[in-house]
């Protein structure tokens, strides 16, 4: 059976908890392989929505064993209140399982993740202030707090001395900040310790021994393609890998078990925080967008910034991932409008530029070159197939499928679970 990689193709937010959703009454793991709680899932079922932010979206299906893998920096303070709150609604949370090998966002994470924001200024990068950053700079810098950690007082006070005796300094004399205990962060650490205890395990292990027994495993990633430290619009961008490859590294599973790559895209674009966005709008159009759509960011709240279809980054997001499939989600959302501009290329010094600028200056200065296609006006959230759609929201699908570079195997037409059209299965 296969093992499928799920992942955002633009720069998050595209719609993934949705997507893993729908997948996951059919998979036995669903797999969180990087990021943290500054990542959001907005998942409907029937009346009920749900809004995840570090918990795995398969956690809502029944039957499905919810993985949070060693790539996740996990806030325990963040995750047992978010599991809190779906017991309380009747959600069994009992089958989580997480990594050993996670690393934890302790207080003085989010401290700097805080100051530092705000010490740059203007040059802010726009992150959600929750300690990410930094807890993966320390897990580079090998000073890190992981899980299995909490369960050996010595070492957990010796680690916290260890990455308190710069930090503090840092606090102190460069950010004029008060300088934080290392007792009080031990002891609040420990805290987590029994409350946690009955979901942490060998997780590569399990998905691999899984993997042997022929069990379908999804793998989840937060945040999007153009997010990638590595592949995304350095510097604006997150502190892990989203892309495929993160997955196979944040879960401790080689890269030949993995047989298909799904890349989540939305029917147009959108964005949170700062960084270039070459179809940003700011008219009527892009107010319409974030009005329609909902775009309200899950986990920060903030404003999404929105704007056309972007084929460029699309075609970006096929080649890094080595996409297999796109479900294309919010086509609803569209409906109303006479014509509907697609980025296909960009300008960039008089010249026309169909493939991302590796270089970041031209990226900053890249001008959408727009094809315009004709729109539909039909009610399309109760389309059950391809052909139920109307003939201009089935040619804009069309379009857009050629321009990615990889086939659209669904289609989401609504916000709720069963608002999906589903063209070729992913299992």
């Amino acid at each position: 059976m296969p093992a499928l990689v799920l992942l955002g193709a633009q720069w998050g937010d595209e719609g993934k908890g949705k997507a893993t959703d729908l997948l996951g009454g059919s998979v036995d793991y669903v797999v969180r392989y990087q990021g943290g709680n500054n990542a959001g899932h907005t998942v409907v079922v029937g009346d009920q929505k749900y809004a995840l932010h570090l918990l795995p979206s398969g956690i809502l299906s029944p039957g499905c064993t919810p993985v949070i893998g060693n790539g996740v920096v996990v806030d325990p303070s963040v995750l047992l209140s978010e599991l809190s709150g779906l017991n309380e609604r009747g959600v069994d949370t009992s089958k989580l399982l997480i990594s050993g090998n996670a690393h934890i966002i302790t207080p003085y994470n989010v401290t700097v993740d805080k100051v530092t924001e705000r010490f740059l200024g203007k040059r802010k990068i726009g992150t959600t202030g929750r300690g990410i950053g930094p807890t993966y700079a320390d897990k580079i810098n090998r000073v890190g707090i992981r899980v299995q950690d909490l369960y050996d007082e010595s070492i957990l006070t010796q680690k916290v001395e260890a990455a308190l005796d710069a930090k503090n300094q840092l606090l102190t004399k460069l950010y004029n900040r008060r300088a934080i205990a290392v007792d009080q962060v031990v002891e609040e650490l420990l805290g987590y310790a029994e409350k946690l205890a009955p979901y942490v395990t060998d997780t590569v292990l399990v998905l691999n021994q899984a993997l042997e027994q022929n069990k379908v495993v999804l793998f989840e990633g937060g945040q999007g393609t153009l997010l990638d430290i590595d592949h995304g619009t350095y510097p604006f961008v997150t502190s892990s890998n989203p892309t495929a490859g993160g997955a196979c590294t944040g879960a401790g599973v080689g890269p030949t078990k993995i047989s298909r790559v799904i890349g989540i895209l939305k029917a147009y674009t959108t964005r949170v925080g700062s960084g270039p966005f070459p179809t940003e709008l700011f008219d009527e159009d892009g107010a319409a967008l974030r009005r329609i759509g909902g775009e309200r960011g899950v986990t920060t709240g903030r404003d999404r910034r929105c704007g056309w279809f972007d084929a460029v980054i699309a075609r970006y997001a096929t080649r890094v991932n080595g996409l297999t499939d796109f479900f294309l989600t919010k086509l609803d959302v569209l409906t109303g409008w006479e014509e509907i501009p697609v980025c296909v290329a960009y300008e960039i010094d008089g010249k026309r530029v169909e493939e991302l600028p590796y270089s970041q200056s031209d990226f900053h200065h890249a001008k959408p070159v727009y094809e315009t296609l004709p729109g539909w006006s039909e009610d399309i959230t109760k389309a059950k197939s391809f052909s139920d759609l109307p003939k201009n929201a089935q040619a804009y699908v069309k379009a857009l499928e050629e321009m990615s570079g990889a086939p659209i195997s669904a289609i989401g037409v609504g916000p709720g679970r069963d608002e999906t059209i589903e063209i070729n299965s992913f299992l």
